[in-house]
């Protein structure tokens, strides 16, 4: 059985028309008391709350103007970000990757490590908002090691397929066979010798400048066709 309706039915005669009207009067006595007992206890207290408000407000501008703070020093530190080739050379794998993840950003390239088990020929990978993506395969050498031209065909075989690359980049701290740098020049594989990791570390050249990276090319020889 469903439930049976409130109805409300008018007052019948005098008498219970004064009870309405008593009822409703002390229903709007009682809503006054709260409303003015409610007053009484904000004239009270709005110094305690108050402070509450000033105190919360104070404290989250300087949580804000903390971590602003603290991406500006960030920011001046990777702008004048300079790592010698002796450094390099004291480096793990690890570390040198790290370290050309904070040469990206100081160039602007928003850049994060990814090196790793199956990283499919990829270390770092930066995207700029005109000039694309970018791929950096990391070799890590003892001094006078050579880069083969095998790194040079396993870093074009990836570049596109698995990571949408626009460029595609080998970095050492050693140098490369004359093969690779010429399968590499061939096959639009940028390839970063000594030398060049020396102008684009130590003295500051931005990577985009030192390969002829134009802004204007968005899309690079590497990305699949839509």
């Amino acid at each position: 059985m469903g439930r049976k309706r409130l109805r409300l039915r008018r007052p019948r005669g005098p008498a219970e028309a004064l009870s309405a009207a008593v009822v409703a009067l002390a229903v709007l006595v009682l809503a006054v008391r709260t409303a003015a007992a409610t007053v009484g206890a904000l004239k009270e207290t709005w110094p305690f709350l108050l402070a509450l408000v000033l105190l919360a407000g104070t404290a989250g501008a300087w949580r804000v103007a903390r971590a602003a703070a603290g991406r500006r020093r960030d920011a001046e530190r990777l702008a004048a970000l300079r790592i010698t080739l002796a450094e390099f050379d004291a480096m793990d794998d690890r570390q040198f990757e790290y370290a050309l993840r904070d040469l990206l950003v100081r160039d602007s390239w928003p850049a994060r490590r990814v090196g790793g088990g199956g990283d499919q020929s990829a270390d770092v990978i930066g995207d700029h908002i005109h000039r694309g993506r970018i791929v950096l395969q990391a070799k890590h050498t003892r001094v006078g090691a050579k880069v083969t031209s095998s790194v040079m065909y396993a870093v074009k075989g990836t570049a596109g397929p698995a990571h949408r690359a626009d460029y595609a980049v080998v970095v050492t701290n050693g140098t490369f066979t004359r093969d690779a740098m010429a399968w590499g020049d061939q096959h639009g594989v940028h390839w970063v010798d000594r030398d060049d990791l020396r102008r684009w570390a130590e003295t500051g050249t931005a990577l985009h400048e030192l390969l002829g990276l134009s802004a204007r090319a968005r899309r690079g020889r590497f990305r699949r066709a839509a």
